[in-house]
């Protein structure tokens, strides 16, 4: 596997790079312990100018400085008090793009997921929903601000390539607070891939 570096992550276009991230590899390798999954749904958040974000109207808070940062930076919040959620930040320093990962397909440390789970067996829901992602992998708000160009924490292309064909466009999920924004075009998915969150995209 080859890690993404900087420069994958540091472009203008977040729905490019969103839509590049599908088939990639997200890895942890946290206290020894290894594990990853083949992403297979994301969301981008274009900044400062759309609803949806929580950068947007250039909103700076403790929480979304670090969107604000370097590009190929974690940034993970808090859901409900609950969820631990997962982005990329993208873009240059000081243009908050982020790209959430919705789901994943577990590749491997599978028995570390069900531990930190509570599975007592594998199924779709081990890496479907970016807080089910997290949790598998072992992703928390502490992991805010880590380098994905590191060793702890990253992104790699194994050299898995999705096929126009297997791949679809929608809407975002949740963010309905965003009024027309919510509509936009900026979740990409693998068609078809059982961990995919939401409702199944017809063929």
């Amino acid at each position: 596997m080859n890690k993404l570096e900087h420069d994958f992550y540091n472009r203008d276009e977040v729905i490019t790079i969103a839509r590049e991230l599908l088939g990639k590899v997200l890895v942890t390798r946290f206290n020894g312990l290894l594990t990853s999954g083949r992403i297979v749904e994301t969301e981008a958040y274009a900044g400062i100018t759309d609803r949806a974000s929580h950068a947007y109207g250039n909103r700076r808070t403790n929480r979304t400085e670090i969107m604000y940062g370097k590009a190929g930076t974690a940034y993970v919040y808090l859901c409900y008090g609950i969820h631990h959620l997962f982005n990329v930040v993208t873009n240059r320093k000081n243009v908050p793009h982020a790209i959430l990962i919705r789901a994943i397909e577990p590749l491997s440390g599978i028995p570390y997921m069900l531990e930190r789970t509570g599975k007592e067996k594998a199924d779709y829901t081990l890496g479907k929903g970016p807080g089910n992602v997290s949790r598998a992998l072992g992703i928390t708000t502490k992991h805010t601000g880590t380098n994905l160009t590191g060793n702890q924490l990253f992104i790699a292309d194994d050299g898995f390539v999705v096929a126009p064909s297997d791949m679809a466009v929608t809407a975002r999920i949740g963010v309905d607070y965003a009024g027309e924004d919510a509509l936009l075009p900026y979740r990409f998915i693998l068609r078809n891939n059982p961990y995919v969150s939401g409702k199944k995209v017809k063929s």
